[in-house]
C-alpha cells in the first residue's frame, strides 16, 4: 500500500508541474492498447471497457492501480510493467481527447432500462459519476459503456475482487447489490446516451 501510495503522490506531483501532457506521445503510446480497447478507443471486444472520453485522472489511476499490482489483470500487468509516469499521464489526456462513445441504441429493452435507471437514483450513482454519468477527475465515464463490462465491474465490485479507488465506494455500494439489480444497472448505463 505505501508503494502505492508514493506511486500516486509521484504521478500526481509529476502532474502539477509545468510539464503539460502531450496527447500525441499519449496517442503513440496508445498503440498498445488499441488491440483489446479498439484504434478510437471504443472496445468492441467482450468485458473489455471503453477508454474514449474516460476522464484523464481516473485513466491515470486505474494505471497506477495496475502498475502497482493493486489492480489485478493478467494481460494489463504487462503492457503497464514499464509505464513511466509521463506516459501515465500522455495516456489519460490521449484517451480524454477522444470522443466518448454512445449508448447502444435502440434499446431493446427499455423495461430493463427503467429499473437500471431506478436503482442508479436509488444508489445515488450521480454523486459521484455526475447526472450525465459522463464521470469527473478520478471517476470513470459509465455512459455508453459496454454492457458486459459494466455487468463484471459491477460484479467484481460486489465479490471484492476490485476494490476502486479513493474510500473504496463502489465496493461499499455494489456489496449489498442483487444480480437483478446488478444487471438492470448495467443495462441502463450501457444506453444512457
Amino acid at each position: 500500500m505505501l508503494k502505492l501510495s508514493m506511486a500516486i503522490v509521484a504521478v500526481l506531483l509529476t502532474s502539477a508541474a509545468a510539464n503539460a501532457a502531450d496527447i500525441e506521445a499519449g496517442k503513440a503510446k496508445a498503440q498498445a492498447c488499441a488491440a483489446c480497447h479498439g484504434d478510437t478507443g471504443v472496445s468492441t471486444t467482450e468485458t473489455i471497457p471503453s477508454l474514449a472520453g474516460q476522464p484523464d485522472l481516473y485513466t491515470q489511476w486505474q494505471l497506477i492501480f495496475f502498475r502497482a499490482g493493486t489492480r489485478k489483470n493478467e494481460q494489463m500487468q504487462a503492457v503497464v510493467e514499464d509505464l513511466t509516469n509521463e506516459d501515465i499521464r500522455n495516456l489519460g489526456a490521449y484517451f480524454a481527447s477522444l470522443p466518448p462513445p454512445k449508448g447502444v441504441t435502440p434499446d431493446p429493452d427499455p423495461g430493463l432500462s427503467d429499473k437500471g435507471k431506478l436503482s442508479a437514483a436509488g444508489r445515488r450513482c450521480t454523486s459521484c459519476h455526475l447526472d450525465s454519468f459522463a464521470g469527473v477527475k478520478a471517476t470513470a465515464r459509465i455512459a455508453g459503456q459496454r454492457e458486459d463490462y459494466l455487468l463484471k465491474a459491477l460484479r467484481d465490485y460486489k465479490s471484492g475482487a476490485r476494490a476502486g479507488g479513493g474510500m473504496a465506494a463502489m465496493a461499499d455500494v455494489a456489496y449489498s447489490l442483487q444480480d437483478e439489480e446488478i444487471t438492470a444497472l448495467a443495462h441502463y448505463l450501457a444506453h444512457v446516451q
